[in-house]
């Protein structure tokens, strides 16, 4: 399996994800960490409104689990594929977390656009590169796949308006 075979199975993994969180009464946001083979370590989706916290997001729930279940050496070794590209919080949880490479499928550009000034998701215009690129070490960042934009974004067609 080609490298961009292997981010479309995990990426359509997290759309699956995105889904589960949404039928649950959460934001339809889904995310999973995923060893250097490609096997899935853990799945999270949205839990902000049904726990009530503002932290709820995806990519930070998962990243508090994975800080307790794998060493900062592992979580290195590891991808974080999400739906859309990481908000800043999110970003600084990964970052904080030791992740190597995130991947995500829609920009922040894009969810902006389909969220528009839903206050469930006042998106900050700030991409994940650029929080990113102020730490000091380095975060590989693949995404977005327009190849699969329509899959995405398919989850979230009526949930914002």
């Amino acid at each position: 399996m080609s490298e961009t075979e292997r981010h479309h199975r995990l990426l359509r993994r997290c759309i699956e994800i995105s889904r589960a969180a949404r039928d649950a009464g959460n934001t339809p946001f889904g995310c999973l960490l995923a060893d250097e083979d490609g096997t899935i370590l853990w799945e999270q989706g949205n839990v902000e409104l049904t726990e009530s916290i503002c932290t709820g997001h995806a990519e930070t729930r998962l990243m508090e689990e994975a800080s307790k279940r794998f060493s900062r050496e592992k979580l290195r070794t590891c991808a974080l594929y999400t739906t859309a590209e990481p908000c800043a919080m999110c970003a600084g949880a990964i970052y904080w977390g030791n992740v190597g490479k995130v991947v995500y499928g829609i920009s922040e550009k894009r969810l902006a656009e389909l969220t528009g000034d839903h206050p469930r998701n006042p998106t900050l215009d700030l991409p994940c590169r650029e929080v990113f690129a102020r730490g000091r070490r380095p975060i590989r960042v693949i995404g977005p796949f327009p190849e699969l934009e329509r899959e995405t974004v398919a989850v979230h067609e009526g949930y914002w308006s």
